[in-house]
C-alpha cells in the first residue's frame, strides 16, 4: 500500500505563498490521479486540485488562478504551489493517490492570517 507524506504547511500572512509537497513511497508514474483535498474542522473534506497521468489538471473554482499543481515522476512527488493565500484557505491539506481507491496522507496544516 502506497504511503504518502505531506510537507510544506505552515503559517503565512494573507497574500503570501506556500508550497506543499507530497512524496509517495513508490513510483507515481502509473498512478492515474493524484491531488489535494482540504478540510476545516466541522466541515466536509473538499477537493482542491488534481493531476492525471498525462499531465492534465483540474482545480476547484476557489483556487483557480492562485494554486498550481505539478507532478515529478522521477521524485515520486506531487506539489501544490499556493499563491495569494486568503484566510479562508486555512485548513488541513491532504494529499491523495487514487489506486483503485483513494490513499491519503496524514495532512499538513496551512494557516493564513489576516
Amino acid at each position: 500500500q502506497v504511503q504518502l507524506v505531506e510537507s510544506g504547511g505552515g503559517l503565512v500572512q494573507a497574500g503570501g505563498s506556500l508550497r506543499l509537497s507530497c512524496t509517495a513511497s513508490e513510483s507515481v508514474f502509473s498512478i492515474n490521479s493524484m491531488g489535494w483535498y482540504r478540510q476545516v474542522p466541522g466541515k466536509q473534506r473538499e477537493f482542491v486540485a488534481r493531476i492525471l497521468t498525462g499531465g492534465s489538471t483540474n482545480y476547484a473554482d476557489f483556487v483557480k488562478g492562485r494554486f498550481t499543481i505539478s507532478r515529478d515522476n522521477a521524485k515520486n512527488t506531487v506539489c501544490l504551489q499556493m499563491t495569494n493565500l486568503k484566510p479562508e484557505d486555512t485548513a488541513i491539506y491532504y494529499c491523495y493517490a487514487f489506486m483503485g481507491f483513494p490513499h491519503w496522507g496524514q495532512g499538513t496544516q496551512v494557516t493564513v492570517s489576516s
